[in-house]
């Protein structure tokens, strides 16, 4: 008897804490078609970021989603194996992103070198987006 009152017990304690986190929408979802001309953040993770020269300045580390919106890539720049590498949060409108056809395979392009990505201001994976 003591074992079925803690366990409603805890089931409703922990039946209240859900009901309180859980976002309610007030719309149903709304379902769409992924067309053969978008890109996955999963394909862009990684992906070396190129200058005009050709040369590697970065790679995309991570994406920054605000409400419904891209905000953001995150880059890599420089470092070896995770030591002294340097991030940024580059706008969407800085890169461009295509697919290559004959390749089969995505590219990013941005205007800067690496110099002028490490000097830009530092996002730090630290607080709520700490990995």
């Amino acid at each position: 008897m003591r074992i079925t009152a803690a366990t409603l017990a805890l089931s409703l304690m922990a039946g209240a804490a859900f009901a309180q986190s859980a976002p309610t929408l007030a719309q149903p979802p709304v379902f769409t078609e992924v067309n053969q001309a978008s890109a996955l953040g999963s394909s862009l993770k990684g992906l070396n970021v190129l200058n005009a020269g050709d040369e590697k300045v970065g790679e995309i580390e991570d994406v920054v989603v605000v409400g419904n919106t891209l905000a953001s890539y995150i880059l890599s720049v420089g470092g070896f194996l995770g030591m002294g590498t340097h991030y940024v949060a580059v706008s969407p409108n800085s890169i461009a992103i295509t697919w290559d056809e004959a390749d089969k395979k995505w590219n990013a392009r941005v205007n800067a070198t690496k110099e002028q990505l490490k000097a830009a201001p530092q996002f730090k994976y630290e607080g709520r987006f700490a990995k």
